[in-house]
């Protein structure tokens, strides 16, 4: 079936957006009873509380493409002369922070920011490779402002909000001009014109990119024009600063405990709003491909100040990396989803077949994306491929050390278009492969397998970006707005700059407007309060002295997150997953072992701090991930797929946002819901075949 199939359904009429409603409203009750899809309901001691339901209210009820303006329209304006009494902290300094900083400084607020690395320029943005996608249409072949967002729903197998991800594809056409003028150096075509590429999940192409360095390139101009307002002294800047705590005041954000990571000083930094950019949380499975310094601290320090946590059981499981080749592997290694373009991916028919991959002939080898998916081939969602990895390698034909991995081969590529073009477009991609495996990826065919590496949920955000507490922003992907349960390739960028450059500076405004607010010092009692926490976690910490190391416990933990929480899910196993993360973390506060002092660069304590966050967070996801019994994007529940081993949703019943609220530290958390209504797009059984 071509995917051209009857998808872009524009009719919107008033009976399908009332058909919606009643199942977002029948969604409400189920939890605690059985279902007509054959799961046990949930035992009497279960593991959360319901709460109610919630909604964002900041999205204007007009037609779809007319909502983004009309929100700018009747936000509340500051003006100029106004701006440079207000103050905002940002916490992160990657694409969302770096560029929501400079354009708040540019604007004339006093911008305060942190970042945990010597350098804006090492925060993990700069990791992502492929591309940036932009409804353009510079290809001619179809693509549109609609386009982008019906692809960008469908990838997230329809749990998504409409009202957010459209706004996301009409930015997307302003993001590439913006990046452009500041000298991003995109690939051109040989008569100039930008140069765009596919990925996953769409059939047209939409992917600017700039070699294999996309994300550096980007985070280098956001970089250049952050340090033009740290010049202007509309930003100052902290470098090697963690944060640790969030300050609420009468209910509002209104600042932040820091933590110098070289001198260990605490210290209290205060504003009239607070905007975290902190990234997102795949390290809580120890192996994944994030820097080794991404953490959960700044988000889950807010959630359990109030703010709620979305989707937390939504993780991306990227089907292009380098397999594990020891335990003593502490990161995982990402190759680019752009060579899914050139490179095809194969494993031998009979598992039995060891031989040099160069010497099994075409006969003998199974294309199996391309035989299974034949509409969208190598380039289906990362969802779909890293199960379609799993299930070749479950059957017994994984190739290299341990069955664990499957063939990327550019032989066809190589024989079509040359060494020479395909060096120019991933050159710098086959040398770090080369690097790592000691392989010619020339000459041989790369070897891959799934690992974790975005995450979908985040922090609660509405419209406006806002979460539940006011003066409380989220963007990039410490939030969990755009991508429902599965990321599109490409799009991780696309976000982080639209909501930096285009969303929070159009919206944050409103919020501001009925500033200055009430001054508040560290003599407050709200912050004396945020310090005090804040020195009683360290002084536990390294008061312990256990037998253990840091890392012991994260790579256990991380062990239990992919066993149970992973690829596949079932009932029994997250159940089991959450007494064994309860367990550990109980071992975990009598058992480690953190050397040294706080009043010094420790960076055993810094792990300490971010491992015992990930404990919390782990189990929250293993909670998300046992209620939410359906199987959508990458939340693969094995009771619940197609007789063809697809994922299967239930729309009568988790059409919606799981929002939780952080229950207490002896309390279960309790689950508000956003019900997803769909007013532009037909929720269907997604296929790419």
């Amino acid at each position: 079936m071509s995917d051209h199939e009857h998808d872009h359904d524009h009719e919107h009429g008033h009976g399908r957006l009332e058909n919606a409603l009643g199942k977002a409203r029948r969604a409400v009750e189920h939890l605690t009873h059985p279902t007509e899809h054959g799961f046990s309901s949930l035992d009497a001691d279960a593991v959360f509380e319901l709460g109610h339901d919630i909604a964002d209210t900041k999205a204007p009820q007009v037609e779809i493409g007319e909502r983004w303006d009309a929100r700018k329209f009747n936000a509340k304006l500051v003006n100029p002369a106004n701006r440079r009494k207000l103050s905002v902290i940002i916490v992160g300094t990657g694409l969302a922070g770096a560029s929501a900083a400079a354009t708040l400084g540019e604007a004339g607020y006093n911008v305060t920011t942190f970042c945990y690395q010597d350098s804006p320029r090492r925060a993990h943005s700069i990791a992502a490779q492929g591309g940036i996608n932009a409804a353009k249409n510079y290809r001619n072949d179809g693509d549109s402002v609609y386009r982008l967002f019906y692809d960008t729903v469908k990838g997230g197998d329809f749990r998504s909000r409409e009202s957010n991800v459209y706004r996301l594809a009409q930015t997307s056409v302003q993001i590439i001009d913006q990046c452009v003028a500041q000298g991003v150096p995109f690939a051109r075509e040989y008569g100039g014109l930008l140069d765009n590429r596919s990925f996953g999940g769409v059939q047209v192409s939409r992917t600017f990119y700039a070699r294999g360095q996309t994300g550096q390139q980007l985070l280098i101009g956001a970089y250049q024009a952050l340090e033009r307002q740290i010049a202007a002294k509309t930003v100052t800047m902290h470098t090697r600063h963690e944060m640790l705590e969030l300050i609420v005041v009468d209910g509002k954000a209104r600042g932040v405990v820091v933590r110098d990571m070289v001198s260990g000083e605490i210290e209290t930094h205060f504003a009239d709003a607070v905007v975290l950019a902190s990234g997102g949380y795949g390290n809580v499975f120890f192996l994944s491909t994030n820097a080794m310094g991404c953490n959960v601290t700044a988000t889950w320090r807010a959630h359990r100040k109030g703010a709620y946590f979305a989707n937390p059981c939504y993780t991306q499981i990227h089907p292009t990396c380098i397999p594990v080749s020891g335990d003593y592997q502490s990161k995982l290694t990402l190759m680019s989803e752009s060579l899914r373009n050139d490179g095809r991916i194969w494993v031998p028919l009979s598992g039995e077949d060891k031989r040099d991959p160069r010497e099994i002939p075409e006969a003998e080898r199974d294309y199996y994306l391309e035989r299974i998916y034949p509409a969208f081939g190598n380039l289906v969602p990362r969802d779909i491929a890293s199960r379609a990895a799993k299930n070749v390698c479950d059957e017994g034909r994984g190739v290299g050390p341990g069955g664990l991995g499957v063939y990327l081969d550019f032989a066809d590529a190589i024989q079509r278009l040359g060494r020479k073009a395909v060096e120019a477009k991933y050159g710098n991609l086959f040398d770090m492969y080369a690097q790592i495996t000691g392989e010619n990826p020339y000459e041989t065919p790369m070897r891959i397998y799934p690992a974790v590496h975005y995450t979908m949920g985040g922090l609660w955000v509405d419209y406006d970006l806002s979460s539940n507490i006011p003066g409380l922003y989220v963007t990039g992907e410490a939030n969990f707005s755009d991508h429902g349960a599965n990321r599109l390739g490409a799009s991780a960028l696309m976000q982080g700059l639209a909501d930096g450059y285009f969303v929070l500076p159009n919206t944050i405004n409103d919020y501001l407007s009925a500033g200055p607010f009430p001054k508040v010092d560290a003599t407050h009692p709200a912050a004396v309060e945020a310090v005090e926490a804040v020195h009683s976690r360290i002084d536990k910490l390294l008061s312990i002295r256990g037998t253990r190391t840091v890392d012991s416990f994260h790579r256990e933990l991380g062990h239990i997150m992919w066993d149970y929480c992973g690829m596949e899910r079932t009932e029994e196993g997250l159940r089991k997953a959450i007494s064994r993360i309860r367990e550990l973390k109980t071992e975990f506060w009598s058992d480690v072992n953190v050397l040294g002092t706080n009043e010094e660069l420790n960076q055993a304590l810094e792990r300490a701090g971010r491992v015992a966050d990930f404990f919390e967070l782990g189990e929250l996801m293993c909670i998300d991930a046992l209620v939410r019994r359906e199987s959508c994007g990458g939340h693969f529940r094995a009771e619940s797929q197609t007789e063809d081993g697809e994922a299967l949703r239930h729309d009568d019943e988790f059409a919606y946002v799981s929002a939780w609220e952080f229950g207490g530290e002896d309390g279960k958390p309790v689950l508000h819901k956003e019900p997803l209504v769909y007013e532009y797009v037909e929720m269907k059984q997604r296929s790419y075949k």
